[in-house]
């Protein structure tokens, strides 16, 4: 455990306050480990030479000349986030799911008490869903910023996550203590955008800590805690703005973030490779005083100048505009998005103005959604679990094989759709809209699981930037849909509203069976994907 905790924001206070007294590495503590390390290197080094004798490119050579490049002290290294024991993995994956419910419930759980910040400010329906929209814009800027930043090996991936954290939930007291409509919506937006990194950059923790053949659960847990929250946002909201108002949805996420914070100022440890194996580069470089200690990052960019470090900070934007998969990709999730979106606003139409519920009422009715998500995911994990499991880590397995689920999840979000929308009236029971709301369920497990763990085993260099491109999309299809869903509803009505999206989703259905087919020649074609299989 000691390995993990050090890098925990608890254990590098402690060892900041004892000056490295306490909670020492073993590098720190015996030095025959560096005498070690320095002898392997050295072999390391007399490899190189015979290597570049036989004719090895620079780049398959172990060493540069002259440098001593630090690496795991051994297959078994406890600092290496993969050899963690599966109890402490879980414990980071549980960590992840509870910020990616607070997170996402946040955006959901105001849009109950919308009618009450109207009354208070006297603000046009319009500007009270702007609310929703703004919170949901800034975080999918958000990670557009911190997941290159996380990638980062000197800033690392534990110290964003937490602080960031730490100011979203500052951010919720002026947010909470609005006094007026510009200034609720200034912070909604800022609480967005730093409250941002779990719900992309997440997927590199995953990718961190396990195998290929593993972290295809962890992301599908991960990104089903992700579905959850937008679903009960409005339950909880319901009840809370009907008994208190709008102000304490605020504190209820906001609470639900405290108890994530101190739990991860205890257990949230450094998980980025190249962050842990500078810091081990440097400690090494102060034991030794031998300057030519050096991690692999350090040696890779030693070079670069200002503009490479803006290359970097703008990964996310180039792999999502450039890369046909991820752009196409991205724009199919993000409608998925935008139709979920857009419901947070037409379940009051119809389970409001057409069935009478109750505002509390009206947020149980989500609880459709979660059924389905609690029905779609078993059979998908089972299909990990006995078909691409034992498959994955085998040589020339190829991204396209994750595919096929979204099969199914491309005709389930038309039919939810269209049997949500027709069935919305009074002459039929208002069970069976939310069981037509529940096929939409089937379509988002299958198919942001799958794009997730195509897109992560596809660009496996780059998993934090295409996640956060990829929040970005869903961002702002979710910010801009719930800006015209009541008028489209109002005008056209719910079924007919509903059609029209039902058609718009039906063209997008070749999209994955176009990459099932032709991915591998596309990957090929691009320099920042896989060409190995």
């Amino acid at each position: 455990m000691a390995a993990q905790f050090r890098t925990t924001p608890c254990g590098m206070l402690v060892r900041l306050v004892s000056r490295k007294k306490v909670l020492r590495y073993p590098d720190e503590v015996d030095g025959s480990v560096i005498e070690q390390f320095v002898v392997a290197s050295t072999r390391a080094g007399e490899e190189q030479g015979a290597a570049e004798q036989g004719g090895l490119s620079k780049g398959e050579m172990t060493d540069n000349e002259g440098v001593h490049i630090v690496d795991w002290y051994g297959e078994d290294d406890p600092e290496n986030p993969r050899n963690w024991s599966r109890a402490y993995k879980i414990l980071i994956v549980f960590q992840l799911c509870v910020l990616n419910f607070s997170i996402y419930i946040a955006s959901s759980i105001y849009v109950p008490g919308e009618a009450s910040i109207m009354d208070e400010f006297h603000v046009s329906e319009t500007v009270a869903t702007l609310g929703l929209s703004l919170f949901t814009l800034g975080y999918g800027l958000g990670p557009m910023l911190w997941s290159p930043i996380s990638e980062m090996p000197r800033l690392g991936r534990s110290s964003i996550f937490f602080y960031t954290t730490l100011a979203f939930i500052l951010l919720q007291l002026p947010t909470g203590y609005a006094t007026s409509m510009p200034m609720f919506l200034v912070f909604r937006f800022l609480s967005g955008f730093i409250g941002s990194p779990c719900l992309a950059t997440g997927g590199g923790i995953i990718a961190d800590i396990y195998f290929p053949q593993t972290s295809m659960y962890a992301i599908c847990v991960w990104g089903s805690a992700g579905i959850c929250g937008p679903v009960f946002g409005p339950i909880f909201g319901g009840y809370v703005a009907a008994a208190k108002g709008w102000r304490w949805t605020v504190w209820v996420y906001a609470w639900m973030c405290v108890g994530a914070v101190a739990c991860m100022f205890f257990c949230w440890p450094e998980t980025s490779e190249a962050a842990i194996l500078l810091r081990r580069a440097k400690r090494l470089r102060e034991g030794t005083g031998d300057e030519s200690i050096r991690s692999r990052t350090e040696v890779e960019a030693q070079d670069y100048v200002l503009r490479d470090h803006l290359r970097m900070l703008a990964t996310a934007f180039t792999l999502t505009f450039t890369e046909p998969i991820v752009f196409l990709m991205h724009l199919y999730t993000a409608l998925l998005y935008g139709v979920l979106f857009i419901w947070f606003e037409s379940f009051p139409l119809v389970f409001g103005d057409i069935y009478h519920f109750d505002l509390g009422q009206q947020g149980l009715v989500f609880l459709g959604i979660f059924v389905g998500a609690v029905v779609s995911v078993p059979p998908f994990l089972l299909w990990l679990r006995y078909t691409i499991a034992p498959r994955i880590a085998k040589p020339g397995f190829k991204p396209e094989k994750l595919l096929p689920p979204t099969f199914a999840g491309t005709l389930a979000l038309p039919i939810c759709l269209f049997w949500y929308g027709w069935s919305a009236r009074e002459s039929m029971h208002w069970i069976m809209p939310v069981i037509g709301s529940a096929w939409f369920s089937v379509g988002v497990v299958t198919l942001f699981n799958s794009v997730f763990n195509y897109l992560g085993v596809s660009y496996p260099k780059y998993v934090a930037s295409i996640f956060a491109g990829n929040a970005l999309f869903r961002a702002t299809f979710g910010a801009i849909f719930p800006l015209f869903a009541r008028s489209l509803f109002r005008r056209l009505g719910v079924g007919a509203g509903n059609s029209l999206l039902g058609g718009v989703s039906i063209c997008f259905i070749p999209i994955p069976f176009i990459f099932w087919r032709y991915g591998e020649i596309i990957r090929h074609m691009s320099k920042n994907a896989r060409h190995d299989v």
